[in-house]
């Protein structure tokens, strides 16, 4: 990436790299959770919490029934916690209209995708300055530059790699040829769900926050471009909530309930007022809903509590809901709620 400024930038041609099936990785096939799977799945949840994501999942199966939207965001811990199956089924099955995430969300997905494991082990190489410093993440980065060519948007362009031969040999016609250059298990892929499915992935990221950024390939304009297409794909579909519809936020702090406070703003700005939504966010802190208003409160600072659990909500006539435990514990059952109902 050339700058032309006054200041001295890193030279990223400094950059040595390693091939991905090398690292040590937390999260391999074994780790990941299939509805097969929830039948031996012991599930220990509140009342209250098993009552509300009840709630949840009624809205959407009878939404869905009724064609209203519905958009899931979620972190990459969801990924990286081995529920990416079940969101990729709830995607087959029709019954989420958009999928979000940050750029953490994609690249977990992406190496589950291409080798069958992800989430580096940090401690072991952050020391020895290795961490994010596999070689195919220059797939990644090409990926994307092709398609701040054509003018995709970013989880459209991933999908894309992993599910289109034509582009994938695109793609990686420019890397080296001793890595992987299959995707060996793209039924795990929920950004592969997506792109099959016609279902929008959109990935909203930052620069220098993604260990794609730290390589040679990085093209901030190409990654920039891609997200900001992604935006606006992502507040299309908001405006289709002027009757109703389910958000989820699912353990992300700050990237899902900006983008969505932005996306409501606009929406509602071009006329497409949402209206009689349901929200609802997935985590694991305490939520006191009297903290919302008091700016000396810790909780007031908590953006998915504030703007996904209360002011969105509120603003649009909605109801918020705050579903507070493990997502390990509360996306299962939310999926066996939702696949029950729509039986």
């Amino acid at each position: 990436m050339q700058y032309d400024g006054k200041y001295n930038v890193f030279d990223l041609n400094r950059i040595n790299t390693y091939p991905l099936g090398t690292r040590s990785n937390k999260v391999t096939l074994d780790d990941l959770i299939r509805s097969a799977d929830l039948d031996n799945l012991v599930i220990d949840l509140p009342d209250k919490t098993c009552s509300d994501i009840e709630t949840v999942a009624q809205a959407i199966v009878s939404g869905r029934k009724s064609d209203k939207p519905v958009v899931i965001f979620t972190g990459a811990h969801l990924i990286k916690n081995g529920l990416g199956p079940l969101l990729a089924d709830l995607v087959r099955r029709g019954l989420v209209t958009l999928v979000a995430g940050n750029g953490a969300t994609a690249i977990h997905d992406f190496e589950l995708a291409l080798i069958g494991q992800t989430s580096e082990n940090v401690p072991d190489a952050l020391g020895k300055g290795r961490f994010g410093m596999a070689y195919e993440f220059a797939y990644i980065n090409r990926a994307l530059s092709i398609g701040n060519e054509q003018k995709l948007g970013y989880g459209e362009t991933l999908g894309k790699m992993i599910c289109d031969a034509g582009f994938r040999n695109e793609v990686l016609s420019s890397v080296a040829k001793d890595s992987p250059r299959d995707f060996l298990h793209p039924e795990v892929s929920v950004l592969a769900a997506c792109y099959g499915n016609n279902v929008p992935f959109t990935v909203h990221v930052g620069i220098g926050a993604d260990v794609t950024d730290q390589h040679l390939s990085f093209d901030g304009e190409a990654k920039g471009g891609c997200s900001g297409r992604d935006f606006l794909i992502y507040t299309n579909e908001i405006t289709k909530f002027t009757d109703g519809g389910v958000i989820l936020n699912i353990g992300s702090a700050v990237t899902g309930p900006e983008v969505l406070l932005k996306a409501v703003s606009m929406a509602a700005n071009a006329g497409n007022v949402p209206n009689n939504i349901i929200t609802a966010d997935f985590d694991l802190r305490r939520h006191d809903p009297d903290q919302m208003t008091d700016e000396s409160s810790q909780g007031y600072y908590f953006r998915d509590q504030k703007s996904i659990v209360t002011r969105i909500p509120q603003a649009f006539a909605g109801k918020g809901l705050y579903i507070e435990a493990d997502q390990k514990q509360t996306f299962p059952l939310l999926y066996k709620k939702i696949t029950e109902k729509q039986l």
